[in-house]
């Protein structure tokens, strides 16, 4: 199986939120606690988060049971209020999300390169699963 690729993955979804709504819960460090994990087991007891270009965030993402931990963390390059933010991971890699406004729904596309070390589907699953428990999160709030 490839674990290597220089192509962008791109996930998506869409909430039944506005876009404002939709743009704070992904910004929010206090929002982030609640969805910034792919699954049950996991959960991210610290965020924080400065949305400006230069801006900096950081999230832990960690096993419940402490077995494991590790800090999501990167810099922002582009910033556009319910649009748009694109930030570079502290590895290099580059990731980029567009918010679109259509009516009470929000569409959001997310696209980041991938990493070296885990297989492509395994990575597109994992960060699927987060933008999944973000659509659930957002919506029940």
């Amino acid at each position: 199986m490839e674990t290597t690729s220089k192509n962008p993955i791109t996930i998506e979804t869409t909430v039944n939120v506005t876009v404002a709504k939709a743009w704070a819960i992904w910004t929010e460090p206090q929002h982030i606690k609640q969805w910034a994990f792919a699954s049950d087991e996991w959960h991210a007891p610290y965020a924080d988060n400065d949305v400006k270009v230069g801006g900096t965030f950081k999230t832990t993402m960690a096993a419940k049971d402490g077995s494991i931990s590790f800090d999501f963390r990167g810099t922002y390059e582009n910033v556009k209020p319910n649009e748009c933010l694109a930030y570079g991971l502290s590895d290099g890699r580059k990731v980029s999300i567009t918010f679109t406004a259509n009516g009470s729904e929000t569409k959001i596309v997310e696209t980041f390169d991938p990493e070296n070390e885990n297989p492509i589907e395994m990575q597109r699953g994992g960060w699927q699963a987060i933008l999944d428990n973000y659509r659930k999160y957002t919506e029940s709030i």
